[in-house]
């Protein structure tokens, strides 16, 4: 299947102001993309790019004074298959992990896994290790956390959202990070494009997405708490330990965005054929 991607964002600037982006799509799924997310900021300055500690390609950039418009579509191939579940993925012991996974075991900004650390043994100790400790954290989550658009605040983390027991995509994932790590499983947040492929009506507005991975059985594997099940479409652009790692946008000095357009969309080859075209 093919997916059409992009966003379309303006800023309202009161003076120039440095910003750093991370919008482009990741690069693991570079072999699917055909046609790249390149950044159109209008009015047009110079844009530098860089990868950052984790990987994820950013964008660097001084937004002039007044009206600053970021632009992308893009089109990538993906495979249509739902999220995928192993219930017999593994846990591994901690002096058993490979070194780079460690980092994701610790507290972070969004994360405060030591703090929910009593919590996540009186709930889960129980529990068989492996993916099905993972996926009752997720049960848990999701039962627990009411989704809403007005619960959203950009100071939330986990324990706030555990004893608030409402919040946005990227609350549930928090919670279900820390949860996680409390629990010796290392996980890492995730942001990209979900549309509403495979689901029923109604559908939401676009929007960027957040997800969580856990490592189990020597890979990483896609967690939802959110939604909860598996989804189609995933298109992920940036991971880090949360998401003080992976905003959309860092602006150094005072911005307002008064634009926000986000589009997932299955299209058809002869939409591909055109959109190559123009």
């Amino acid at each position: 299947m093919f997916l059409k991607v992009g966003y379309d964002f303006t800023y309202e600037c009161p003076a120039r102001t440095p910003m750093v982006l991370l919008l482009n799509i990741h690069h693991s799924r570079a072999s699917d993309i055909i046609v790249p997310d390149h950044l159109t900021v209008s009015p047009s300055v110079p844009v530098e790019t860089y990868r950052d500690a984790y990987g994820n390609w950013c964008s660097r950039l001084v937004a002039p004074a007044g009206t600053v418009r970021l632009t992308a579509n893009a089109i990538v191939r993906d495979s249509g298959q739902p999220d995928v579940i192993v219930p017999t993925a593994r846990q591994h012991a901690v002096e058993d992990l490979p070194s780079e996974t460690l980092q994701f075991l610790l507290p972070s900004r969004y994360c405060e896994s030591d703090l929910l650390s009593q919590v996540a043994w009186d709930l889960f100790a129980s529990t068989p290790e492996g993916w099905p400790r993972v996926q009752a954290i997720c049960d848990f989550v999701h039962d627990r956390v009411t989704f809403g658009h007005e619960h959203a605040r950009s100071t939330k983390t986990a324990l706030e959202t555990f004893n608030e027991r409402a919040g946005v995509c990227r609350d549930f994932t928090h919670l279900g990070i820390a949860l996680c790590r409390a629990m010796n499983i290392p996980a890492r947040y995730c942001t990209g494009y979900l549309g509403d492929i495979g689901t029923e009506p109604p559908y939401s507005a676009g929007d960027f997405s957040a997800w969580f991975e856990a490592y189990l059985d020597g890979r990483w594997y896609t967690f939802d708490p959110r939604n909860n099940i598996p989804r189609i479409g995933r298109v992920l652009i940036a991971r880090g330990l949360d998401a003080a790692d992976v905003p959309l946008s860092h602006t150094f000095g005072s911005t307002t965005l008064t634009n926000f357009l986000v589009w997932t969309d299955e299209i058809d080859e002869s939409e591909v054929e055109r959109l190559r075209r123009s």
